[in-house]
């Protein structure tokens, strides 16, 4: 009967470090690699441009039109070490004078 407890800490340690392991590091891998399902959103008031895979890192390209400016974010479930570049004076959505907008064909 003694026996019991540490097998029951040590499983629920497992099952802790594995579910912490997918959710902060192992899920883009899966996603990528084997298919599956990973859902992210765009925050309040940019405007998605481009979703791109570095490696095992999957980048986000955003575009902020109130300030001009356009960010490239390394997506990270926990937020851990996660690359942002940010692009000043970055108007992607706009091409021309004033709000005109150029068609390409």
């Amino acid at each position: 009967m003694g026996s019991w407890r540490p097998a029951s800490i040590l499983a629920i340690t497992v099952l802790l470090v594995g579910w912490a392991s997918y959710s902060f590091h192992f899920q883009q891998i899966f996603v990528k690699r084997w298919g599956g399902v990973m859902t992210i959103s765009v925050p309040n008031g940019h405007v998605h441009l481009a979703a791109t895979w570095k490696d095992d890192n999957l980048w986000v390209e955003n575009d902020d039109p109130a300030t001009n400016t356009c960010h490239f974010n390394e997506y990270s479930k926990g937020n851990l070490l996660q690359g942002k570049v940010t692009i000043k004076n970055c108007s992607p959505m706009l091409r021309g004078a004033g709000n005109e907008q150029v068609r390409i064909p």
